[in-house]
This record gives structure tokens, sequence and C-alpha cells, in this order.
């Protein structure tokens, strides 16, 4: 008897959490990480409700169940908006974690959205220094991504760059440099730097770019760090 609840037991340690343990898990990690997380989320709380609160002051003067409806509203709004406030600084907080490391730029790129094709897997690496380029399709053009260090990554962008021009002339082509020095772009800010470019390409042009550039295939001596079975997963769509 005591064996099979020691097999239970340990059966039920197995489980996989919830959803909701699991972000209670990430925001409790989030919060030990940057002390003033739960102080923007309270005041992105408090705000929120504040808001619901002066409106039926305003529009209901005196009317209780307006109020305690708006109270409750308020609350509930207020919660969204505390998660919100709480999933960004558990974001940054989770790239803070993995910035500097190889590879550290192309999971950034993996939650890439709104019209941008990107990979997890660089284009070029340089397999003694393991400085990387990744490549970035959108409404800005071309984007490349230097990892590593900037004097020598500039090399591998300024390669690509020919490349691109090569199968793709007159597409415009940028540089985007995540690596150690002061002036460059925070792997925690790399998504928004992304989304803030001028755009130069409709969502047309970006396919017939995007198709091109498959062309190119990947320059990619494998160092270590890098699984060589995702080398196939390159292209996301």
């Amino acid at each position: 008897m005591a064996k099979e609840a020691k097999t239970k037991n340990k059966d039920r340690s197995k489980k996989p959490q919830g959803q909701l343990a699991q972000m209670w898990t990430v925001y409790k990690m989030t919060a030990q990480q940057d002390k003033t997380s739960v102080l923007w989320a309270a005041l992105a709380f408090l705000l929120v409700l504040g808001g619901f609160v002066a409106i039926t002051s305003i529009a209901f003067p005196g009317n209780i169940l307006n109020l305690v409806i708006f109270i409750i509203l308020g609350v509930m709004f207020g919660i969204i908006a505390a998660m919100i406030v709480m999933g960004r600084k558990a974001e940054r907080a989770a790239y803070s974690r993995i910035a500097g490391q190889l590879g550290a730029v192309g999971a950034v790129l993996s939650n890439i959205r709104r019209g941008w094709r990107s990979a997890e897997m660089p284009v070029a690496v340089n397999p003694r220094s393991q400085d990387a380029v990744y490549r970035a399709i959108g409404p800005a053009g071309v984007v490349l991504i230097g990892e590593g260090s900037r004097s020598r990554v500039k090399v591998l962008l300024e390669d690509e760059r020919r490349k691109v021009l090569r199968v793709a002339p007159g597409a415009p082509v940028n540089f985007v440099y995540v690596t150690n020095d002061a002036e460059s772009t925070a792997l925690a800010d790399l998504s928004r730097t992304l989304y803030k470019m001028k755009k130069s390409l409709n969502r047309s042009e970006i396919g017939v770019v995007a198709k091109r550039l498959e062309s190119l295939g990947m320059n990619i001596p494998i160092p270590k760090g890098i699984d060589p079975n995702k080398l196939g997963k390159m292209r996301r769509g």
C-alpha cells in the first residue's frame, strides 16, 4: 500500500502544470528578477479601475447600481491590464536571460508576426567566433540581423547584402546589430525595432522577394550549439 501511494504521488508530480499554474510560475519568476514588475502591474490595475469609477461618477452621479457594475468591470479589465504588463515584463526578463547566447536572435524571430517572414536558424555563421546573421523579410524590406561582435559580424552582413541584391536587385536591405556594444539593439527591443521600420514593400512584393531569396539557401558551416536537424525548418512561410 505504501509503495502504491508513493507511485501515485510520483505520477501526480509528473503531470504537466495547468495554464494558470504555468502563468503564476512565470509571474513569480518575473517578480523575482524584475522588482518593478509588480509595481507596474498594480499601477495598471489601479489606473483602469480608477478610470471606470471616474466614468460612472461623471456619467451616472449618485447611481449606486451603475457604480457597482462599473467597479466590477473595472476590476475585470484591471486584471487584464495587469496581466498584459506582467506578460511584457516576463518576455523582457526571458530575453535578458538568453541575451548574448548563440541563437538568441532566432528565438525572438520565431515570434515575429505582422507580415514578417523570418526563421529561427541563421543564414550565415562564422564557425570560429560563432557570430551569426539572421534574415527577416517584411514591410521594411530585407533586414539582416547580426548577432555577436559588431566588428566581426559586419563582414558577414555585407556579404549577405551582396547575395540578397544579386537575386533581388532593388530590394531595400537594412542592418540591425544585436551585438556586444553600447550602440546595438537590445534583444528585448528587436521585434519592436522591426515593426517600427519604415515600410517599403507591400504584401505581394514581400512574397516575391521572399521567393527569390529562397534560392540562396543557407551558408552555414554548422558550429557547436546548433541542432543540424533544425536546418530544414528555416522557412516559416
